[in-house]
């Protein structure tokens, strides 16, 4: 049998091979047998030096013609068995049943407490402003009635960049900022990211700050107590109690620590006989400090004290998300856990 005859006879017996085939894998192991760089049709193109040149010619055109025809055979068959996968899996499909339900996302419960904090005060006139995450030492610090050697700059354990730039411990430097650029009066909540050195099973060393300022002439301390009050019940529930502490914050002279009645015991410091484990009996929680805006930090910021008053006030959200909400860690806030985001309202 000559070459040409060979040639001509390779479509026949793949034909008969593609017979024998069940698998993908068989049906590469022919494509490489037939058209591979040393599979037989190769074999066969390097015997085209032993023809003479007459011959030549038309042994690589009908090398050609078989190598496509090769080509087409392969694809149909391919083809073919992808139509069979395709058929098999359609016929166990029963169009009438009902799809899956997509899975919707949710807010964060840190997102969604900040929301309701920040709608719960712009809806008694507080516009939200805004500040950087890096902050120099006299907003976060020295206009706030801390200079270098003030002891309650230990209490922050903050994250210095340089001696004059660091991440922001607090967002009273919002107020700083706000007040440096604008006249009284004004009323502003400045919520966003804090950074402190400390990291526990009830600290992280990113968390989250709402912080309140109002100053206009005449604002007393019973404008903050009502104000909190409206909050807290706004947030908790109008039955929730509130009542103050005295304290003590180097910015507000006087300070007051606010709390409310526990979430869980409704105050009463037990749950079915058993001393309450959120409040440890005591019935009350604290929620947030504030105070009187004191008077050095109004002078810092080019305010004249004796035209002007004003208080202020700080909660962590995180705080707020998981007495709303009843979480018992605060790392499960940032463990990216989609089973415990997703028992949040979308």
């Amino acid at each position: 049998m000559d070459f040409l005859e060979q040639l001509n006879g390779l479509p026949g017996k793949l034909d008969e091979r593609l017979g024998r085939i069940a698998s993908e894998a068989e049906l590469e192991a022919a494509r490489v047998d037939f058209l591979g760089r040393k599979g037989r049709l190769a074999e066969l193109m390097s015997h085209m030096r032993e023809l003479s040149p007459e011959e030549r010619p038309a042994f690589g055109q009908a090398a050609n013609a078989v190598k496509e025809r090769l080509i087409t055979m392969f694809e149909e068959r391919l083809k073919r068995q992808e139509e069979e996968r395709e058929a098999a899996f359609l016929a166990g499909f029963d169009p009438s049943l009902p799809g899956r339900t997509l899975w919707t996302g949710s807010l964060h419960p840190i997102t969604l407490a900040m929301q309701e904090v920040c709608a719960v005060f712009q809806n008694m006139g507080y516009e939200i402003a805004g500040g950087p995450e890096v902050e120099t030492d006299f907003n976060c610090f020295e206009a706030l009635n801390m200079p270098p050697e003030h002891p309650a700059r230990d209490m922050q354990d903050t994250l210095y960049i340089t001696d004059k730039v660091l991440l922001r411990t607090h967002t009273s430097c919002v107020q700083v900022r706000t007040m440096m650029h604008r006249k009284p009066p004004l009323a502003i909540i400045g919520p966003g990211k804090v950074y402190r050195r400390d990291s526990d099973v009830t600290h992280t060393p990113m968390f989250h700050q709402i912080e309140g300022l109002l100053v206009d002439k005449h604002v007393t301390m019973a404008d903050l107590r009502g104000t909190l009050t409206a909050f807290v019940r706004a947030v908790f529930g109008e039955k929730t109690r509130v009542r103050f502490r005295p304290s003590f914050f180097p910015f507000t002279e006087p300070s007051v620590e606010v709390d409310m009645s526990c979430t869980q015991c409704g105050g009463s410091g037990h749950v079915d006989g058993q001393v309450c484990r959120v409040c440890k009996g005591s019935g009350w929680l604290e929620i947030l400090g504030s105070g009187m805006v004191d008077p050095a930090v109004f002078t810092s910021v080019g305010y004249d004290p004796d035209e002007v008053s004003g208080f202020a006030f700080g909660l962590g959200v995180e705080r707020v998300a998981m007495l709303k909400y009843g979480l018992t860690d605060l790392r499960m806030n940032f463990e990216n856990d989609v089973r415990f985001l997703h028992q949040f309202p979308a």
